[in-house]
Parts: C-alpha cells; structure tokens; sequence
C-alpha cells in the first residue's frame, strides 16, 4: 500500500445538517359542481439526508477537514394537482475504513464505519408537509390546512480515524520500524535519519499464499509521557487500538545492553496508562539494528540478556534481526503470518 501524500488528518469537527422538508399547499382545482374546485394541495418533498459511505482507497480525512460545514438540500413545497414537491439530494461524505463518528455535544459514538463499502445515514432529512388534500373528509370538503415541512437533523460530529490493521509496529522514533515494514511488506515509507520521522501510520500487506494479506501498520513513535499527549502521544495510542497482534521493535544497544529491557518496560507503560486490555494481546518483539554487532556471539548475548530481564516473555518470541541488511526479516515475517493465523485463523478484511 502507498505511503501517505499531504497531510495526514485523523480528527475533524464539522457541522452536518440535513434538509429541511418541503412546505405542504393549500390549493384548489377548478370544477363545475364542486365547493371551492376541491382541494388539490399537494406535500413537500423530503430534505436531503447526509450520508457516509466507506471507501477504501482512503487513509485520511483531509477532504473533510477542507470544509467544516455541510447542508444537504431542502425539499421542494408541494404543487398543484396534488403534485408532491421534489426530495432534496442526499451528500454522500467518503471516509476511510476505521472512522467513528460522534455526537460532539452529548459525546455519544452514533456509528463505528470499518467496512469497506458501508454507509449509514448521519443526520436524516426532514419529512415534506401535508397539502390540503390530506385533509379532505366528508363533512370538510373544502379544507384550508396544510402543514410545514419537518426541520432536518442537524449535529455538530467528530470523526475520528482510527486505523484498522491486523498488525501493528510499536517502537520509539528511530527504532526502524518504517525500515521494517519497508522490508516485510514493500511499502516505501519516507526514511530519514532523525526523530519523528514517520508522522503518520504507514500501511502495508503481508500477503499470504493461498490469498488474502494481513494489513501491518508501522505507527508513529512513542516517547515516554504518549499517554498524556507528548510527543505524537495520543496520534500513536489511537491507531493502536485496532491492531489485534503487536511486534514491539526495539532498537539495540551495542553499548547498554540494559536499555533494550528498559524500551520494552517504558513502551509497556505508556501502552498500560492509556488501555491496559492492549497488553493482552498476542506479541512479538524485535530486537533491531543488528548490523551495529559483531558476529553471533553478541547478538545471542543481547538476545540472551534481554530475556534474562524479561523471563516472562518466551524467547521464542524475541528476534534479533537488521531491516536495514534485512537479517532475520523473512523469518520475522513468516512468524508474524504464523502466529497471527494461530491466533486469528486466516486474515481476512475487517
């Protein structure tokens, strides 16, 4: 999947109101023998409706973020010879998979839009009002009434994206993990030599041999205090929350052979403050930069070392690999595949 062009926008606030229904007639027809010609009033169409629908293609909601008001059209009042007034037109709004929509004033979650294809009606249209012919009876065969048209919902909503992909990368700036998901998938995420680098999540797909692929994002950087909304901090946690199998990548020390344990701990933290339920989720970790070594004998040492400080974590799960040379990044990937199909069964679009 492509690396992400523009700005990548993953919050909007926008007022969405429906159209108002058309206006209900008092009219009357002209006929020999009948009081007041009879009623002909005819009844307002329908307002517009605002819609979303879901398209895949679609990673961001910068669209959206370029207008912060939308209106669908009224309907039309109704017309003589008991014309009924034309419905106004729907707006259809497109936003990617993994956006929840909210009631920004009572902070309700109206709707959870993670398939692709799918729409749902956000704010409804007003219904047209009645003519006058509606109200004809027996004893009132010349009625004077009519009614106005319903108003159309009107909310103030924040849509929030939250990615949804089967497999996230979690790690600090600079980790590798854009040079990761570069080796494992073949995507082409922007790749430099500073922090903060990746400031969006960057999608691939870990394709599978008898069809289908699992969706892997590379997520932003997290630095200690995320939780609290420093550094990408809360950009990071959100697009987490989706993933369902974590690959902590972790960078190597070949002068601390402490600090790898300390990153896994720190990233923990952070992840535990923000949803503790994160944590129970199936997980790898990959102990990356292996390049910076020499020989065998120092990446089992750091392999070994990092397993000693975290005996709970089997040591079938830690893998000292190099995206940058790209040692150990196919077996890497053959695991992710395996343990997410243990896990999951086959990968399949959510």
């Amino acid at each position: 999947m492509a690396y992400l062009e523009g700005k990548f926008i993953d919050r909007v606030k926008i007022r969405l109101k429906a159209g108002d229904g058309g206006n209900g007639i008092v009219s009357f027809r002209h006929e020999k023998y009948v009081p007041f010609g009879g009623p002909d009033g005819g009844d307002g169409g329908d307002g517009g409706s605002i819609v979303l629908r879901v398209n895949p293609g679609l990673n961001t909601l910068e669209k959206l973020h370029t207008q912060p008001f939308y209106r669908a059209e009224n309907g039309s009042p109704g017309g003589k010879n008991n014309r009924t007034g034309a419905n106004g037109r729907d707006i259809v709004l497109e936003v990617p998979p993994g956006t929840i929509v909210k009631n920004l004033d009572t902070g309700e979650i109206l709707m959870d839009l993670d398939q692709p294809g799918a729409e749902a009606v956000v704010v409804r249209g007003g219904r047209g009002g009645k003519g006058n012919t509606r109200f004809a009876t027996a004893t009132n065969q010349a009625p004077r009434k009519c009614t106005p048209g319903k108003p159309g919902e009107e909310i103030t909503a924040l849509l929030e994206l939250k990615m949804v992909a089967h497999v996230g990368l979690i790690g600090l700036p600079n980790a590798g993990k854009s040079t990761l998901i570069s080796a494992i998938t073949g995507a082409r995420p922007r790749i430099a030599d500073y922090p903060f680098t990746t400031l969006y999540p960057v999608l691939g797909t870990l394709t599978l041999p008898e069809g289908g692929g699992i969706v892997i994002a590379d997520i932003p950087g997290i630095i200690q205090g995320a939780h609290e909304g420093l550094g990408l901090g809360l950009d990071f946690l959100r697009h987490i929350e989706r993933t369902r199998l974590l690959v902590y990548v972790i960078e190597i020390s070949p002068l601390d052979p402490s600090a790898p344990p300390a990153t896994l701990r720190d990233l923990q933290h952070e992840i535990r403050q923000y949803d503790p339920a994160i944590l129970e989720r199936p997980f790898l970790v990959a102990l990356n930069k292996a390049d910076l070594l020499t020989g065998e004998e120092e990446k089992n040492l750091v392999r070994d070392l990092f397993c000693q400080e975290h005996p709970d974590i089997p040591p079938e799960t830690v893998w000292v690999i190099s995206a940058l040379t790209r040692e150990g990044t196919g077996e890497l990937r053959e695991r992710i595949v395996s343990l997410y199909q243990e896990e999951f069964g086959q990968a399949a679009p959510r």
